[in-house]
């Protein structure tokens, strides 16, 4: 009886010397992902949270550098060449470290991402970039230090950083078209009726050459004539629509809402009818 009872104070003194008390964070992690143009870029920070203290002038002193967060540097990655201010940044990971002030912040792109805190003073030869923000003042405090990207658009966004009464960020731009022409380039060696497609539809919708956009549309619904899709139809009668091509226009978004009507596609139905009723075909 002693043996058992010896092994089952050593199994628990075992298992208690083990056992690992979980706390929540102070500052949890979060990974943001955000899709502008064909480039993707991500931020990893930590996320302090106000808890009664003045931050910005107090926690965070002006002219101090801060690591834009808690714990980890908050680390951003491009997955393109991106520009930020007249500045080119290549694409990769960099620590975002900031210099908080009443009217102006510096924002740095530093090279060194890896590690905890800010370094005191800078290494110039790992600033990849470095700009100037304008911080604007809240109506309400923002309890918890939050990075979004906001007005997105084909090839820019906007990096926002909000924290306390204060909200600071900077837009930067993607080469979507540059990547996209690229693209195209490489698909025309023998593209496929969607290539041709797809190339058109991004022309027509981006203001790109119109022109080049008819051809390859028209050669998208050459290689589909067996098996017609109104869907391509559709695009081609906007295509040449914009390119001045009227009355092949009106006929293309006609065989669209025929094949639209047979398919019971009332979206098309209707894009087509209203199509044709503005240039004068209904």
């Amino acid at each position: 009886m002693k043996k058992i009872l010896l092994s089952l104070f050593v199994l628990v003194l075992t298992y208690a010397t083990n056992a690992q008390i979980e706390t929540p964070a102070p500052s949890p992690a979060q990974k943001i992902t955000q899709k502008v143009g064909l480039t993707t870029v991500t931020v990893d920070y930590s996320r302090p949270s106000m808890r009664g203290r003045t931050i910005f002038g107090g926690l965070e002193q002006y002219g101090n550098i801060w690591r834009t967060g808690a714990n980890a540097r908050t680390k951003i990655t491009f997955s393109s060449d991106v520009t930020i201010a007249g500045n080119t940044l290549a694409k990769g990971t960099y620590a975002i470290f900031t210099k908080p002030g009443e009217t102006s912040w510096d924002i740095y792109f530093y090279t060194e991402s890896k590690g905890s805190g800010a370094p005191k003073t800078l290494d110039i030869e790992k600033i990849a970039a470095q700009i100037k923000a304008t911080p604007k003042k809240l109506p309400i405090n923002v309890e918890t230090l939050t990075i979004t990207f906001d007005d997105v658009t084909k090839n820019t966004a906007f990096f926002n950083l909000s924290w306390e009464a204060v909200s600071v960020g900077f837009t930067f731009t993607t080469p979507t078209d540059a990547m996209v022409t690229k693209s195209i380039d490489a698909a025309m060696a023998g593209p496929s009726a969607q290539d041709l497609f797809s190339a058109a539809v991004y022309y027509l919708q981006n203001g790109q050459d119109i022109d080049k956009a008819k051809v390859w549309i028209d050669k998208a619904i050459e290689m589909t004539a067996a098996q017609p899709r109104f869907w391509y139809l559709r695009q081609q009668s906007l295509v040449h629509a914009k390119a001045g091509s009227t009355k092949t226009a009106i006929a293309a978004a006609k065989m669209s809402l025929e094949l639209a009507t047979k398919a019971g596609n009332d979206a098309y139905i209707n894009m087509n009818t209203a199509s044709l009723k503005e240039w004068g075909a209904l």
